[in-house]
């Protein structure tokens, strides 16, 4: 009985991220109510409201929901990547990057951005902050993976190096995200150049 209740929150969870997730692209945040929302995922209001506190509350949790799948997605190649670094990285980054619009719009993520920043202690903001760790630690997991299989010299330290490389995958998509204009594509090409560069740094001499 108890996992039939679990399996029934986590669907109706999901329902109300995916409503929340379509009007916020199809109409903005800024013009969705909570009840918009909770009529969309056909449940009360009161009942949305056990599940979140506030809209900011909902739009972070979709971002954790788009993070969790892309991690997940990340595992097999971390688990068997290919033994060319550049294109190892390539590939894992190109999983984060083409997943990154599937739930969330470019004005989402801004918003989101901003919320974790302004709000650092509220719990979801601290769920965005702790996946964001998870995204660097799988980078590094990859490099370690590569030295493993003697793909990358093991002279390098794969943490620093991981850091190195989310930081700058990360701040390329934040400026992705400032810029509408800006096609996914566009970033793919400028994050392959600069993996290009650190990839000779891994590569075996």
């Amino acid at each position: 009985m108890t996992g039939l209740r679990e399996r029934q929150k986590a669907d109706r969870t999901r329902r109300i991220l995916e409503a929340a997730s379509t009007l916020f692209r199809e109409r903005g945040y800024g013009a969705i109510r909570i009840d918009d929302i909770a009529h969309a995922a056909e449940v009360s209001v009161g009942t949305l409201y056990n599940y979140f506190a506030t809209k900011g509350d909902l739009l972070l949790a979709i971002v954790s929901m788009e993070v969790e799948e892309v991690l997940e997605s990340g595992k097999a190649l971390v688990a068997a990547p290919p033994p060319d670094p550049a294109e190892a990285l390539s590939r894992l980054v190109g999983i984060y990057y083409d997943h990154s619009l599937y739930y969330l719009s470019k004005e989402m993520w801004r918003t989101a951005m901003a919320i974790s920043i302004e709000a650092p202690d509220t719990p979801f903001s601290a769920r965005y902050t702790a996946l964001d760790g998870m995204l660097a630690q799988q980078v590094c997991d990859l490099i370690l993976e590569l030295q493993r299989r003697g793909y990358a010299r093991p002279c390098v330290d794969p943490v620093a190096m991981g850091q190195v490389i989310f930081n700058n995958l990360n701040q390329m998509f934040i400026e992705f995200v400032k810029q509408d204009d800006m096609p996914v594509a566009t970033l793919h090409a400028a994050t392959d150049r600069q993996h290009v560069v650190l990839a000779e740094m891994l590569a075996p001499r």
